[in-house]
């Protein structure tokens, strides 16, 4: 039996958004290794993967089946999976309307839940000076996303498609990062009741479980 795998996805132990990537490539039965990039060392700005990506940020997917096609940007990665490898639409949305949705959400959570929750967290804990005004705001704009998601889905179990699509899942590994630290599970539970239902109906999935222990594992 063959070794090779599907596709090669660049990614960082820490950073969230490789391992939604490795998570929609675990719910599709996709093979696929794995390059965990040392942000220390800065190699996602060595001039090979730049190559690769030239936004210096990870991940970066290789589709070794597709004449090593290239691509970047997490939901961007997501959408081109679905498209090609999701005939049966079991992760993504099967109508044109749906779809809008689908990208509409996506969209969501590229541009708000992903950087927000993102300098919530490096002001909160890496910042070299504590600016407070600055931890206040993004803390009040997490909220804001977090409130966002608690409205719809306090009404519906899903964001699309009354199934768990790629909408869902690019959810999952920033929240996982702030409701284990910046947020805190209790208070997810008593302000964000339906997200916090939301968030573990997805991180009982199977594949999400099993990436989630790969990453807690490899963090150690």
């Amino acid at each position: 039996m063959s070794d090779h795998k599907h596709f090669t996805l660049y990614t960082n132990v820490e950073a969230a958004n490789g391992w939604k990537v490795a998570i929609v490539l675990r719910e599709l039965g996709l093979t696929y290794d794995s390059v965990y990039l040392d942000f220390t060392k800065h190699e996602h700005k060595s001039p090979e993967y730049l190559k690769l990506n030239p936004n210096g940020r990870i991940p970066a997917l290789i589709d070794h089946e597709n004449d090593d096609f290239v691509l970047w940007e997490s939901d961007a990665i997501l959408v081109y999976l679905v498209e090609r490898y999701d005939t049966d639409h079991k992760l993504s949305a099967a109508t044109d309307a749906e779809r809008a949705l689908q990208n509409q959400w996506l969209f969501f959570q590229a541009s708000g839940q992903g950087p927000y929750f993102g300098q919530f967290f490096w002001f909160s804990f890496f910042h070299p000076e504590k600016i407070p005004s600055a931890v206040e705001r993004y803390k009040k704009e997490t909220e804001r996303v977090l409130s966002v998601l608690d409205s719809v889905l306090s009404k519906k179990e899903w964001l699309v498609a009354s199934k768990p699509t790629i909408a869902d899942l690019s959810f999952v590994t920033w929240n996982n990062g702030a409701f284990a630290t910046i947020v805190g599970h209790d208070a997810v539970v008593d302000k964000f009741p339906a997200v916090y239902k939301w968030h573990m109906a997805l991180c009982s999935r199977p594949a999400v479980k099993s990436v989630t222990d790969l990453r807690t594992a490899l963090q150690k």
